[in-house]
């Protein structure tokens, strides 16, 4: 590998087929592997946000899971808002 010293002083160089500044002779595929890995994970995090789509960690056939989780979420929601505010009107005519 060709290096070109940026900070000599601290051994800091550039490889110049990389294009990676780190200290020179080290080895950055352990970074690269768990940059890669948290890449991925991104992507599953905003694959989430659309309901659809089958996730890394999950079994097949489950591509609408997040569709009906939120589906029961919301109705459970809305049922306790529901509840608590009909609660609220009641207390308020009875005085």
């Amino acid at each position: 590998m060709t290096w070109v010293p940026v900070l000599p002083e601290f051994g800091l160089g550039c490889d110049v087929f990389a294009g990676f500044v780190s200290q020179q002779g080290e080895s950055l595929a352990p970074i690269i592997a768990q940059v890669d890995k948290l890449d991925k994970t991104a992507d599953d995090i905003v694959g989430m946000l659309s309901g659809e789509g089958n996730f890394l960690e999950s079994f097949p056939h489950r591509e609408k899971s997040l569709v009906y989780a939120g589906a029961i979420t919301s109705l459970w929601y809305g049922l306790a808002v529901g509840l608590l505010l009909a609660g609220v009107i009641v207390l308020a005519l009875l005085k």
